[in-house]
C-alpha cells in the first residue's frame, strides 16, 4: 500500500469551539506533525436565536477553556488556528464576542499572535441592492427574495467558502476568526493553501468537520487527525482508544447532506462517487478518488429575524383514560381550549393566535400518525405553546387555558382528573420567536467581495484591510 507523502497534517480539536477539547489530544497531534489547528464553532443546527440575537449558545467559560489549551499549544508550536463561524452564528456580534476571548487568553499567556477577523455579516441595504441586480436566487422551499422579508431580518450572514481563509493565511494570521462559513472550508482551506488536492482537502474537511464523529465509538475522546496529500488524505482519531472504518468515514457524507455522493461548497462541488475507503491500519482510513468540480460562485445567505411571543405550560398525565384515546384526547382538548379563548378573549385584543400542544411520549418529536394497535404509553407529557402578537397575550391566553388544561377529562361526564404541573405558577413566558427567513444564495465573481478582513492584537487594537 503506497503512503501517502508530504501530506498537510490538521488538527481538528472538537467538533464545535466549547465542546470540549483534549489537552492529551493535542499533544499527540503536535507530535504526529500537525501544521494547523482547525475547528468549527457552530451552526444553524440549534435555531435562528442566535444569529437573530447574535449571541452563543455555548457559556464563555467553556469556549474559553478551549481556546487555552490551543492557544498554549499555538504559542509554543507556531502553527495557525483557524476557527469558522464564530460564537456558534457567525454574526459580528458573534465574532467580536469570540476575539474579545481570544484576546483576553493573549494576554493572560502574555503573547502576542496576530489575529485576522472575518466578517461575513450584510447590511438589508446590501442585500437590497444584490438582489435588485438578480444576484441572489431562492433555495426551496422559498420562493424569489423581497424586500419585506429582507426588513424583517435582524442579521444577515453569507457562508463563506476557502478563499477568505485563504487570504488571511497568506497575509500571515496566527489565527483566523471568522463569521459564517461552511464547516467543510474551515479545515479545507490550510491544506488546499499548501497545495493538498482540492477534492481530497474538501472531503477531508467534510468527514472531520465533527471531530470524533466520525469515529466508530464517538463518545472516545473528541477530535481527529487529517493528512491530505495530493492523491487523498487520511483520518485517524486523537484518541489511541479509538479508531476510524471505512463505514465511519463514509457515512459522514451523509450528515447534513441529501446527497451521499456530492456536496455543494462554494465556487464549486465536491464528488465522491468513486472515492474509495481503505483501512489502512487498525485506527486509520485513507480515502482517494474525490473529484471537485468548479462551478459558478455563490455563498449562501442565512437571515434571522424575530417573531411573535409564546407561553408554555407542561403537564404530566398518567390518567388511563387519557393514556387509551391520546390522539382523540389531543383533538377535544386542542378544540376546547380554542373555544375557551375565543368566548374569554375579545377578537379585537385577540388578533391572530395559536395554540398547539405536544405529546411528549407519543408523538411530539415526529409530529407523524401513530400507527394502529400502538399499545397505550405509560404516562405523557403535555406541552402547551400559544403564540400570539405580544408577551402579555401569549400569558393571558395560557391564563385562559390554565383551568382546562389542568383539569380536562377525556371521557365526558366523569369526575375530573387533576394532570400533574410540574412548576408553579405554571405558565413560564417564553419571549419572541426568532425564525430564519432567508434561504437563498448570493452569485459573485469575487470571493472576498462580501467578506470583509480586520486584524486585531493581544491589545485590542484593530485595523480594516478588506
Amino acid at each position: 500500500m503506497p503512503v501517502l507523502t508530504d501530506t498537510v497534517n490538521i488538527i481538528v480539536p472538537c467538533g464545535s469551539l466549547g465542546a470540549g477539547v483534549r489537552e492529551s489530544e493535542v499533544a499527540w497531534g503536535l507530535a504526529q506533525g500537525a501544521h494547523a489547528f482547525a475547528t468549527d464553532a457552530g451552526s444553524t443546527d440549534s435555531g435562528a436565536a442566535y444569529l437573530a440575537q447574535g449571541v452563543s449558545k455555548n457559556n464563555r467559560a467553556s469556549v474559553k477553556r478551549d481556546l487555552q489549551i490551543l492557544m498554549r499549544a499555538q504559542a509554543s508550536a507556531g502553527i495557525p488556528i483557524i476557527i469558522g463561524t464564530a460564537g456558534q452564528a457567525g454574526g459580528d456580534m458573534n465574532v467580536d464576542w469570540t476575539s474579545d476571548i481570544v484576546i483576553e487568553v493573549a494576554e493572560e499567556l502574555e503573547y502576542s499572535p496576530r489575529i485576522a477577523l472575518l466578517y461575513s455579516e450584510l447590511d438589508r441595504a446590501q442585500v437590497k441592492a444584490l438582489n435588485a441586480r438578480g444576484r441572489i436566487a431562492p433555495l426551496a422551499p422559498k420562493g424569489p427574495l423581497d424586500d419585506s422579508t429582507v426588513d424583517k431580518c435582524d442579521h444577515i450572514v453569507a457562508a463563506m467558502g476557502v478563499e477568505p481563509f485563504i487570504e488571511a493565511l497568506q497575509h500571515g494570521a496566527d489565527i483566523i476568526i471568522a463569521g459564517r462559513s461552511t464547516d467543510t472550508a474551515v479545515l479545507a482551506c490550510y491544506p488546499i493553501w499548501r497545495g493538498a488536492s482540492w477534492g481530497a482537502a474538501w472531503h477531508a474537511g467534510k468527514v472531520g468537520e465533527c471531530g470524533v464523529q466520525c469515529a466508530a465509538d464517538p463518545s472516545r475522546g473528541s477530535g481527529v487527525l487529517l493528512r491530505v496529500g495530493a492523491d487523498g488524505f487520511r483520518v485517524e482519531p486523537l484518541s489511541q482508544d479509538n479508531r476510524c472504518t471505512p463505514h465511519s468515514v463514509s457515512a459522514h457524507m451523509l450528515y447534513e447532506n441529501k446527497d451521499p455522493f456530492r456536496l455543494v461548497e462554494p465556487g464549486g462541488v465536491l464528488d465522491v462517487t468513486n472515492a474509495r475507503y481503505i483501512q489502512v491500519d487498525e485506527r486509520t482510513v485513507e480515502v482517494t478518488g474525490s473529484v471537485w468540480e468548479q462551478a459558478p460562485y455563490t455563498l449562501k445567505l442565512e437571515g434571522a429575524g424575530a417573531g411573535p411571543y409564546q407561553t408554555l405550560m407542561l403537564v404530566g398525565i398518567q390518567d388511563p383514560d387519557v393514556l387509551n384515546d391520546v390522539d382523540g384526547f389531543h383533538d377535544r382538548l386542542l378544540y376546547a381550549l380554542n373555544r375557551r379563548v375565543q368566548r374569554s378573549i375579545p377578537a379585537d385584543q385577540l388578533g391572530e393566535y395559536h395554540i398547539s400542544l405536544r405529546l411528549y411520549g407519543w408523538n411530539a418529536v415526529s409530529g407523524d400518525t401513530v400507527p394502529a394497535g400502538t399499545p397505550p404509553p405509560r404516562e405523557i407529557g403535555v406541552l402547551f405553546v400559544a403564540t400570539a402578537a405580544t408577551q402579555e397575550l401569549a400569558d393571558d391566553i395560557a391564563r385562559c387555558c390554565n383551568p382546562y388544561f389542568f383539569h380536562f377529562p377525556s371521557v365526558p361526564d366523569k369526575e375530573l382528573p387533576s394532570y400533574g404541573f410540574p412548576f408553579s405558577p405554571a405558565q413560564v413566558s417564553r419571549g419572541q420567536v426568532y425564525e430564519f427567513l432567508l434561504n437563498h444564495v448570493v452569485s459573485t465573481e469575487d470571493p472576498l467581495e462580501l467578506i470583509r478582513i480586520e486584524w486585531a492584537d493581544a491589545r485590542g487594537d484593530r485595523r480594516r484591510v478588506g
